[in-house]
């Protein structure tokens, strides 16, 4: 064979090879499970679940949005976050109104018991943040998110 068929590039190398300490999704994987673990009583505490916890932080943060896009941010399928919601409006803390351009979809958006559970769970969060950054300089920070931001975008499904 000659020209570029005779120069496909080497295979990737295998798990084994890479090690799964030097393996990225793995290690996100282990950060992030580690993170919610260390929430969970506070969640408990609150009577919240992750999925819920997720969709507050999103709302604190972002007003109003579809709840596509609330699920895509709060990195939960539309499914869950489906149940997770009617137990947050139940208990006072969202609240869902149609979107005024479509009146098939719905917007939510945070009540003001909603955002005070939130501020409630923020220090926490906000403990656990600041544990996983230990050590690590803020320039050093600022490189990883971005690092992190760009990879998201190579691998994003959605626009958001």
């Amino acid at each position: 064979m000659t020209g570029r068929a005779a120069m496909a590039p080497p295979p990737a190398p295998r798990l084994d090879e890479i090690g799964l300490e030097n393996f990225a999704p793995y290690l996100m994987n282990r950060i992030m499970g580690r993170y919610n673990a260390s929430l969970r009583q506070e969640l408990a505490a609150l009577g919240l679940t992750t999925p819920q916890m997720r969709a507050l932080a999103v709302l604190s943060v972002r007003d109003g949005p579809l709840i596509r896009d609330l699920a895509v941010h709060a990195i939960v399928p539309q499914s869950t976050l489906s149940r997770a919601l009617d137990a947050l409006e139940r208990d006072g803390l969202v609240r869902r109104q149609g979107d005024v351009e479509d009146s098939r979809a719905t917007r939510i958006f945070l009540t003001d018991a909603g955002r005070a559970a939130f501020e409630r769970l923020w220090p926490h969060m906000a403990v656990f943040f600041e544990r996983m950054f230990a050590g690590i300089a803020p320039d050093e920070q600022r490189l990883f998110v971005g690092i992190l931001q760009r990879m998201l975008r190579n691998i994003r499904k959605h626009e958001i």
